[in-house]
């Protein structure tokens, strides 16, 4: 990619990951093409970045869009999807209808464009509880339940990776998987942990004691391997740049916290002491998850991002903005 111009389209670029990942490539000089519905995403993520951009509002379920959208793109980064665990439970219908949907209309239409690489994000979710841990790519795919609605981002994004695999491969030159895990950071939305411990911690920070008394799901024994946005992207780009054909790659970082820990790093950050209240936790939390991420420090990976730094940075921009939500 280095000393390389590449045209790159991407869609639901205007999300989370998805603006980094926009960012990230208008700074290295290539140009890009966003497609986004604006239901997760937000224009002004990207929209006042340097660079050569088009914003594209638009349904990643459609193909004709897709097509119009990605013509003359090198690669596209398909990223759009319905995510955030609230979100499996409220509305399962419309994460499966947009995942699985929305990957056929990419495929569609990037195959008319002539687009010849495809970079798909899939998820940990795909194979939710490990049978090892730290996790390789190559373990099964597993939907536990298919009744419990938490697992429709799991289907989508398991029928994302099959047609990826069977059926983009015969169209595409160039197709990669990649499996984000835990990815957090400032602006990454309200429906994840970080940021729901953060507003709450934030909020109880107004009484003004030297206590913040913080709901947590669970006893506080489960685990995650969280990894900063920033970092993320580093992995992200080196996948791109040296990833294998049909080749899937874990990206993250191999440190499995307990959320417990989380939970008293977003206290410590805002320099009060937490009190953890347990609560019940949603059917279908994986009890552990912790990425092995071999393959990809293969490439030449190194996370520079501590926990503490990275926890200190999401909690200071929540901190000022809980009223965004």
């Amino acid at each position: 990619m280095e000393g390389i111009v590449k045209k790159y389209f991407v869609t639901g670029g205007a999300g989370f990951i998805g603006s980094a990942i926009v960012r990230r490539l208008l700074k290295l000089g290539h140009p890009v093409v966003v497609l986004d519905d604006d239901s997760r995403g937000r224009d002004d993520r990207i929209e006042n970045v340097d660079g050569d951009l088009r914003i594209v509002h638009g349904d990643v379920r459609d193909a004709a869009a897709i097509a119009d959208a990605a013509r003359g793109a090198d690669c596209c980064i398909h990223l759009a999807a319905v995510n955030g665990t609230e979100n499996f439970y409220k509305c399962p219908d419309r994460v499966l209808d947009v995942g699985i949907r929305g990957m056929l209309a990419v495929m569609d239409g990037c195959a008319k464009s002539g687009v010849p690489e495809l970079i798909v994000a899939s998820s940990s979710e795909a194979y939710h509880e490990p049978p090892v841990i730290p996790t390789p790519e190559r373990v099964p795919l597993v939907i536990p339940d298919p009744y419990n609605k938490r697992y429709s981002y799991s289907a989508s994004k398991i029928a994302t990776e099959m047609l990826a695999i069977h059926v983009a491969a015969r169209d595409f030159k160039r197709v990669l998987i990649v499996r984000p895990h835990n990815v957090y950071g400032p602006d990454m939305g309200y429906e994840h942990v970080i940021p729901q411990l953060a507003v709450r911690a934030a909020q109880a920070l107004r009484a003004e004691s030297d206590v913040i008394n913080l709901d947590i799901k669970g006893d506080g024994s489960h685990t995650r391997a969280f990894i900063f946005i920033e970092d993320f992207v580093d992995g992200f780009l080196l996948v791109e740049r040296s990833g294998e054909n049909l080749g899937t790659y874990h990206i993250g970082v191999e440190q499995e916290m307990r959320i417990d820990h989380i939970a008293g790093l977003v206290c410590q950050a805002l320099g009060k002491r937490g009190v953890l209240n347990k609560i019940p936790s949603s059917s279908g939390e994986p009890a552990r998850r912790c990425p092995d991420t071999a393959k990809l420090r293969a490439l030449g990976f190194q996370a520079h991002t501590s926990l503490e730094a990275g926890v200190a940075r999401t909690v200071e921009w929540y901190a000022a903005n809980t009223s965004r939500r």
